[in-house]
């Protein structure tokens, strides 16, 4: 038996059902204690190579498979399955398709059951797992009420509780609050460090960086571009594909800089038509529970473009699913262009405001991506050519023209969020609700539909401003709010902590960590910039104000 966990080599595959190789010529090896951190954009070869790896091609996934993958000197291919769970743990980026369990414990207890172990042993890993993740609190939850970040928690305390020697995670900062994300980041390296071996799927290599992963593995195409140590940005990298510090940004595009950038003119919220208002909510799911909102006082008006941020499990997602009538106030009242919440049907809300939930299985059911996003507007009775041009337009704005006749559930997690939310998209709401709409995005990804989305394409409107008189996002990605919003609601404590435009409520980074908003560093630069430039930038824009 080897003593080198991974073995990758000269591994291609190509699937069977499409025309070109997913990976070309990948060879690697990783050695015990090694932390790997792999980025690359959506459809390089990432979640193909992770599949090699974990074995679910060639068992899942049929194609042509030339190369080898050797675990500690074992192939693969040739391993059975029950070894292979033993040896390789992973955690998927949608903690939906990961939780089977009802409640917490059992949650994070199926794996070491499943291995057969003592009871007594099966409670101490138990244990160890969910301290280790500090979320001993969810111990006696029920998995369905859990936020999404909270969900991500408990999936990752069922991969340690089964303590496999390789960690395979893909994309697992996605659900996560930055403080969580910079928790669970550490947790990854002190991992590595007592001799796990981790390979960290993650475009975001911002955040993954805090890792202080051992080497990086970046691909295109398919194939391997860099493998290295990385101290700094290497030339290799495109910095349009990941997130990268925005340091580094600036540095590669003062370097490949031939023209001004076009910058984008967000434009302030200006106090138009009331659309909604909260007034003095609370909420409690039940008698015997508590309070989920306290004392929530909001108005909503035509022209904010508001980003949500706030700590995993505080309320963020419950607060908008009152403006969507969903859910109804224990105290208080939600107002939508005046009218109670309680007096409307959830078709009359519908027509006024269009939610994206922050797991896209909650709401993909069609056979194919158009019949998806025709749904809403043929209900709506919109006039066929109307509908037509409606969700052609949607498609391109979120990048999946080509993939109309695909069925949503057959597509990556990242091809079903843009899927759900071009399908609100093409029902022209009033209002557009997002909840957490780059989870699961590559950066090229959601940069380019967020610039679509949010940029003026003609001179003085975006798309959202053309179609929506006002857009809220849920968002843990703060360089989101940063760049986009022109408005940013702080949430905690079951209540708006702090709210106005980007530059005021970012500036106070004491309170933004109080409330486990980690600032980063395109927000450092722009707090830093910002009497030069009046507002907040996206890197590549703010290059031009450093000499």
């Amino acid at each position: 038996m080897s003593s080198i966990p991974i073995a990758v080599q000269d591994l291609s595959f190509q699937y069977r059902t499409r025309p070109e190789p997913a990976i070309v010529d990948v060879s690697f090896e990783l050695r015990p204690g090694e932390l790997l951190l792999i980025a690359g954009s959506s459809g390089c070869g990432k979640t193909t190579l992770a599949r090699c790896i974990n074995g679910l091609i060639p068992r899942s996934y049929r194609g042509e498979r030339n190369g080898r993958v050797l675990l500690y000197g074992k192939d693969v291919a040739e391993m059975k399955i029950p070894e292979m769970a033993q040896v390789v743990g992973t955690l998927l980026q949608d903690p939906e398709r990961q939780i089977v369990a009802s409640n917490v414990f059992n949650e994070v207890a199926f794996g070491p059951e499943n291995l057969g172990l003592p009871r007594e042993q099966i409670l101490q890993r138990v244990d160890q797992a969910m301290n280790r993740l500090n979320i001993a609190y969810l111990k006696e939850r029920e998995t369905f009420n859990l936020s999404g970040g909270e969900k991500q928690k408990v999936a990752l305390a069922g991969l340690l509780a089964m303590n496999p020697s390789i960690l395979l995670l893909d994309e697992p900062l996605a659900s996560l609050d930055p403080a969580s994300a910079y928790e669970a980041l550490g947790v990854f390296r002190s991992l590595a460090d007592e001799g796990k071996t981790i390979l960290l799927i993650e475009h975001r290599v911002e955040d993954a960086l805090e890792a202080k992963p051992d080497r990086m593995l970046y691909m295109e195409d398919g194939k391997v571009k860099y493998l290295d140590q990385i101290r700094d940005l290497p030339v290799e990298i495109d910095h349009t594909q990941v997130k990268l510090p925005a340091p580094w940004v600036v540095q590669r595009v003062k370097a490949l800089s031939h023209e001004k950038s076009s910058i984008l003119r967000r434009a302030d919220a200006e106090k138009g038509e009331l659309l909604v208002v909260f007034e003095e909510v609370d909420f409690q799911y039940s008698e015997d529970t508590p309070l989920v909102l306290k004392n929530v006082n909001l108005s909503i008006h035509r022209g904010d473009l508001i980003a949500v941020l706030g700590p995993n499990g505080a309320g963020k997602s419950t607060l908008v699913k009152h403006a969507i009538g969903l859910l109804k106030p224990t105290r208080g009242r939600v107002l939508i262009e005046g009218e109670d919440t309680r007096k409307m049907s959830i078709a009359q809300i519908a027509c006024v405001v269009g939610y994206v939930f922050q797991s896209p299985t909650h709401m993909l059911y069609a056979p194919t991506v158009r019949e998806e996003l025709e749904f809403g507007p043929r209900n709506l009775e919109f006039k066929p050519e109307v509908m037509h041009a409606s969700v052609a337009e949607s498609l391109r704005s979120v990048n999946l023209i080509g993939l109309e006749d695909y069925p949503p559930l057959g597509l990556s997690f990242g091809q079903q969020k843009r899927t759900t939310i071009a399908a609100v998209l093409a029902m022209r709401s009033k209002i557009m609700i997002m909840d957490e709409p780059t989870a699961g995005q590559d950066f090229a990804n959601y940069t380019r539909f967020m610039d679509a989305l949010c940029k003026p394409s003609n001179g003085t409107h975006s798309l959202l401003t053309a179609r929506f008189a006002s857009t809220i996002f849920i968002t843990h990605d703060l360089d989101l709010a940063v760049t986009y919003s022109n408005r940013v609601l702080l949430f905690g404590d079951r209540h708006v902590v702090a709210d106005g435009k980007p530059e005021q409520v970012l500036k106070d980074t004491e309170q933004l960590l109080r409330y486990r908003v980690r600032p980063t560093s395109l927000l450092y630069m722009n707090l830093e910039l910002l009497p030069a430039t009046g507002r907040f930038l996206p890197a590549e824009v703010l290059a031009e104000y450093i000499r």
